[in-house]
């Protein structure tokens, strides 16, 4: 893969490897993360609206929406990647291994948050259902800061591609009905493979 393909790319992918580690560049001691400035960049995202702040416009890779554009607005896919990139550069923060992991729902996440022991239970289950019943981008935005904030201090990725996407349809009552229901599911481990039982049955 070339330099030109990695710029194109969300800044999670430019720095991780097909396995999930960090890329590694010139001999397997010299490991390639995000550099704490791109990250600083990111966390200024924190709170603002999509396309605010001049710094994050490189980091930005949806396709940009004219008719949106011309109006002074953004797209919902361009809302939901500012907001994603933001919470990675709070996330990523002065951690040594990427935040960033395919297949890692925001409920799936949040039940290791649970299994972790950190924080009781019931203010695991309370935090996830405000984020869970959140219905304007605005509050949920607010709501992720909070729980990101939470996994960076167990150490635990996120799926941030999935995230985009689950961000995209929020705003979209029936869509953001099927974002509640997936994350529901993986948050109370419904959708994980079955462990057997000590029996053997």
């Amino acid at each position: 893969m070339t330099e030109e393909d990695l710029t194109k790319q969300r800044i999670w992918h430019r720095y991780i490897a097909a396995d999930g580690t960090w890329r590694r560049k010139d001999g397997p001691a010299a490991m390639q993360r995000p550099p704490g400035e791109d990250l600083a960049v990111l966390r200024r995202g924190l709170g603002r609206p999509a396309g605010t702040v001049l710094e994050m416009f490189p980091f930005y890779t949806c396709p940009v929406d004219d008719f949106a554009a011309r109006r002074g607005e953004v797209s919902a896919e361009q809302e939901a990647e500012h907001v994603a990139l933001a919470l990675y550069g709070l996330h990523q923060q002065s951690q040594e291994r990427p935040m960033h992991r395919d297949g890692v729902s925001l409920g799936r996440a949040m039940l290791e948050l649970r299994r972790h022991g950190r924080t009781s239970d019931e203010a695991v289950d309370s935090r996830f259902q405000q984020a869970f019943s959140a219905t304007s981008m605005q509050a949920l935005q607010l709501r992720l800061r909070g729980l990101v904030t939470q996994l960076k201090d167990i150490k635990q990725p996120l799926d941030y591609d999935r995230l985009v996407g689950d961000l995209h349809h929020w705003n979209r009552p029936e869509a953001r009905s099927r974002v509640r229901r997936r994350w529901g599911l993986d948050y109370y481990g419904w959708t994980q493979p079955a462990t057997p039982s000590r029996s053997g049955r």
